[in-house]
């Protein structure tokens, strides 16, 4: 049910809400980063594959769906 309800929100929204939605995601990335020092110790890599476990799901609905 509120998967629904979010889904109904969503279709509400412009482009550029959704780009600001992007944009505050990264400025709470880069507030935990700099609360939280530890977490920019990883290496490079790690980041990458973070990044693109992340994407698969949303990719292989947006190419192969």
């Amino acid at each position: 049910m509120f998967c629904k309800w979010i889904k109904k929100r969503m279709k509400l929204l412009e482009w550029y809400d959704i780009s600001l939605i992007k944009l505050t995601t990264f400025a709470f990335a880069l507030m935990i980063a700099k609360l939280w020092v530890g977490i920019l110790y990883l290496d490079w890599y790690w980041y990458l594959v973070i990044a693109i476990v992340a994407a698969i799901v949303p990719g292989y609905k947006f190419y192969f769906k």
